[in-house]
């Protein structure tokens, strides 16, 4: 009898192990071979951006944050990245001035120096147009971004909401306001950043009707209002300044973390399943940072007609605004 119970725990370990192994062997799988994971962001970009570039070649790529991609070593001593900067138009950096720790606070020196580097690295280098948000809402500041950056000779908007859900009031006119026909990224002179607008506004027409009144030569908007999808016509006519020039439309897409709010989303994920799924994002409910050299996130994003990235391009959008770049952090400081 004992040898049979010394048999039956022996299996029962044996399995354990087993099991043990074969997790262990699929986690290791599922991370990158080298495990650069700023390369990997890179290779994502610039998939993304052939892919959209194949179906329409001015098609817009504008990755926002993690900006030190532009290095090939990732640090301000390294060259640039030139395959990198020849699959993006433009690089969107937050709270370079203000916001980096506190709204409505100025950025500490050492850090907007470091943010600098990277971003005049790719403007020098590639001619990439440079969009800075900066997250104040006093007066004396957002006066003070908008000078400090123009003397970069970047684009700006001060947001003085977080959530990025309104229209601010603040300045009355809008900085580099004109009525000009904006074909490219480099024709533009100053953006509005509105992705949350059913905070805002009671229905996806209201929004349109506030936007569509206004002389921003580009909005960086979602395709969604409260699940519910923007229209051709919605999009057409947002596409036209209230003063008789022409904008762009460029579409809001994470491809860093996964929302649990998109249409994407099934009831069953959490996290670890699907197995792209890392953790959740503490600063923002809803959202889960994500294994995004994964095939299966991937091929959520872009390469197929289902794709996010193709139903962005097909309801009209000139370019793709891709947050969550710098989710490599999150995998780096794991290490």
């Amino acid at each position: 009898m004992k040898r049979i119970k010394l048999t039956i725990i022996l299996f029962l370990c044996l399995f354990w192990v087993g099991i043990v192994i074969q997790a262990c062997k699929k986690d290791a799988a599922s991370l990158p071979s080298s495990s650069d994971y700023k390369q990997e962001m890179r290779d994502f970009v610039q998939q993304i951006s052939s892919h959209s570039k194949a179906i329409n070649p001015d098609f817009i790529i504008i990755p926002q944050n993690g900006a030190e991609l532009v290095s090939k070593t990732g640090d301000e001593t390294g060259e640039p990245d030139l395959t990198y900067l020849g699959a993006i138009n433009g690089i969107g950096q937050e709270d370079l001035f203000y916001g980096y720790n506190k709204d409505d606070e100025a950025t500490p020196d050492d850090a907007n120096e470091w943010i600098s580097g990277f971003l005049d690295m790719a403007k020098n280098n590639a001619n990439i147009k440079i969009l800075v948000t900066d997250y104040c809402s006093t007066h004396s500041n957002i006066d003070a971004s908008y000078s400090l950056n123009n003397s970069k000779a970047y684009i700006s908007f001060a947001a003085d909401h977080r959530e990025l859900d309104n229209i601010p009031i603040y300045p009355p006119q809008i900085k580099g306001e004109n009525h000009s026909l904006i074909n490219n990224l480099q024709d533009a002179e100053n953006f509005l950043y509105l992705i949350s607008p059913d905070n805002e506004y009671a229905s996806p027409q209201a929004f349109v009707d506030a936007v569509k009144n206004t002389n921003y030569d580009f909005i960086i908007m979602d395709f969604f209002y409260d699940g519910q999808g923007f229209t051709a016509e919605q999009i057409a006519q947002l596409k036209n300044k209230a003063n008789g020039g022409s904008r762009m439309l460029i579409c809001y897409l994470s491809i860093g973390e996964a929302e649990d709010y998109r249409y994407y989303w099934k009831a069953d994920w959490k996290v670890g399943n699907p197995l792209f799924i890392e953790k959740p994002d503490s600063n923002w409910p809803g959202n889960y940072y994500v294994r995004y050299w994964e095939k299966d996130w991937q091929d959520i994003i872009f390469g197929n007609d289902s794709s996010y990235l193709k139903k962005i391009i097909d309801a009209g959008f000139n370019g793709a605004y891709l947050d969550i770049i710098d989710a490599f952090e999150q995998f780096e400081s794991a290490k």
